[in-house]
This record gives structure tokens, sequence and C-alpha cells, in this order.
């Protein structure tokens, strides 16, 4: 079953970081792993804010690493977009809140360290 990553996932194994879980290291390295766009979006706010740096050019380290590791994007889909809007406000973070709209809509798990998910009964890996 394909899984969906949450940002620090993505740049975790992209970075081979030693805080991305054993779990959660073999469930991307077994599974179709998608990206979304709210991923995406997130980072290019933060690269502005200077609260996250690449180790490249930040538009194409991110689409090299897509590439070299089989990564798939998810759009945004307006049916997502408007369950967030019903949502509970279990988790403030507006990318959060879109990354489960996206699992519960396409049934995905969503691999990521944030208990706070665990609120929203959608399956995550860590």
């Amino acid at each position: 079953m394909p899984v969906l990553l949450d940002t620090h996932a993505f740049l975790w194994w992209c970075q081979d970081s030693p805080e991305l879980s054993l779990k959660a290291r073999k469930a991307m390295k077994e599974q179709d792993c998608f990206v979304s766009f709210a991923s995406f979006w997130e980072m290019a706010i933060k690269i502005g804010q200077g609260k996250l740096l690449m180790p490249g050019v930040p538009d194409r380290w991110i689409a090299d690493q897509m590439s070299l590791n089989g990564f798939e994007q998810l759009e945004i889909s307006y049916r997502q977009i408007m369950r967030c809007a019903a949502m509970p406000r279990h988790h403030g973070d507006p990318f959060d809140r879109l990354l489960v709209a996206q699992a519960q809509e396409e049934k995905l798990p969503l691999v990521s360290r944030d208990p706070a998910f665990d609120a929203y009964g959608i399956k995550r890996i860590w």
C-alpha cells in the first residue's frame, strides 16, 4: 500500500537522517511514496523565511530527490481542501491538516513522527 510522507519524513529520507525511525525507513523503502504539494508549499515558505536550508538550489534539489527516490507528487484536490473545513481542530498547522485530509481521502497511511495525527483516526507510521 502506498504511503504519504510528512514533510520532515521526506527531508530526513533525502538527507539520510538518523531522525527517521527504522519503521518509517522500512515503509518508505518497501512502499510507493507520495509527497504532497502541501509539503512543497511548506518547504518553499520555510526556505523563504530562512527557517529551512537545502543542500542545493531548492527547486532543483527537491525535484532531483523526487526523481532519484522514485517518489510521486500528490496534487491537492478541491475535495481535500473542503474536508479541512469540517475537520476537528486537533492540529492547528494548516499544512498538517491538509495532509490529514489527503490521507483520509486517498486512504493512505501517513509517515510522520507527529502523534497529533493519531486523533484523526488515520494510520500513522513511525
